[in-house]
């Protein structure tokens, strides 16, 4: 019998859009050929809607929030190639919302496969009208503006916040830690480190704030800089995660030293490439037939791959992570590879 202690999230208003848990699965053959740690997967990139990722999480929050509140529209931002954005216009099909999308060109990429390939071409798809702005636009000013614009004409709007990290949408990964605890005592595994990417930082935060809610100090959760700078990713992520946690339980907090950034990975900025992000995907595929996608997961995982490499995790240690998806994203960067 599991002794995992709820979250009791029955209370906020949910709209279904996975299937079920993730698995986590054991990628004994790279494991073996980097000699450190045994490396763990949590399968978020396995969920159907719109080509699946892990904003889904998000969304099943903030699409429950939307619908309560008699929404007839969704609006997002993003980058050019968002996960999010193209997700949130999959979930707004679903749903039956109208949705627009307003997407800054925030990545300094000019070729037609970036510009016109991979997330973008499937946003056109799920019916989603797209503002396509340039990289010095305020991009969430722009979506308030337009928000204010629809409510005068009697729509009732939704405007979600880059990547769904609001406090309601942590809530999302805050359920998700209670399923990798769950999963951890199926399986009877106990994970060192959970390693993410850290974007908007809402996943980040989520966990973090599950974990704290649960109680659980360990498996510490690690997040790989891919959007900014580590130390304001750290300030962003702790935020994040004291609105989620008031959200669950308004007497938790959680703590600074908690939440751990590493901006070893990152490069040069936000969506470009580099040598470590490639051999990271290029590693994972050959190894063990599994895609990352070039902006947040093959990033991290490069991120992950070197803490191996060095020793900060070592043989006998395991450690998890999650696969966010994002595999439109290979098709928009192919000159990358």
């Amino acid at each position: 019998m599991s002794t995992v202690p709820s979250l009791s999230l029955d209370r906020f208003p949910r709209y279904t859009l996975l299937e079920g848990p993730t698995p986590i699965q054991h990628l004994a053959r790279l494991s073996k050929q980097l000699g450190g740690a045994d490396v763990f997967v949590k399968r978020d990139d396995l969920t159907g809607l719109g080509g699946g990722g892990n904003k889904l999480r998000k969304l099943e929050f903030l699409m429950g929030e939307a619908l309560a509140r008699g929404a007839d529209t969704i609006i997002t931002v993003g980058a050019r190639q968002s996960n999010h954005a193209r997700l949130t216009a999959a979930a707004a099909a679903r749903a039956g919302l109208q949705c627009e999308l307003v997407l800054a060109r925030l990545v300094p990429r000019h070729d037609e496969d970036y510009l016109e390939n991979g997330n973008i071409l499937l946003d056109s798809l799920f019916g989603a009208h797209v503002h396509d702005l340039p990289a010095s636009a305020n991009a969430l000013e722009f979506a308030e503006a337009r928000a204010e614009a629809l409510r005068k004409e009697g729509r009732n709007v939704y405007v979600c916040p880059l990547g769904g990290s609001s406090p309601v949408g942590c809530l999302g990964y805050a359920d998700c830690a209670a399923e990798i605890v769950a999963q951890s005592e199926a399986l009877g595994v106990s994970f060192d480190a959970v390693a993410v990417p850290n974007g908007s930082g809402g996943m980040h935060a989520g966990l973090l704030a599950g974990m704290t809610a649960l109680g659980r100090t360990t498996p510490s959760v690690v997040g790989y800089a891919v959007y900014g700078e580590a130390k304001a990713a750290h300030v962003t992520t702790l935020d994040k995660a004291n609105q989620a946690i008031r959200l669950i339980d308004p007497g938790l907090t959680v703590a600074s030293e908690a939440v751990v950034v590493d901006g070893s990975a990152l490069g040069e900025g936000y969506g470009i490439p580099t040598d470590s992000m490639r051999r990271s995907v290029r590693l994972l595929a050959s190894t063990e037939g599994l895609l990352l996608d070039p902006v947040y997961g093959g990033k991290a995982f490069a991120g992950l791959l070197q803490a191996i490499e060095t020793g900060v995790y070592r043989a006998g240690q395991r450690v998890l992570f999650v696969m966010t998806g994002g595999l439109p994203g290979l098709y928009a960067y192919r000159s990358a590879f």
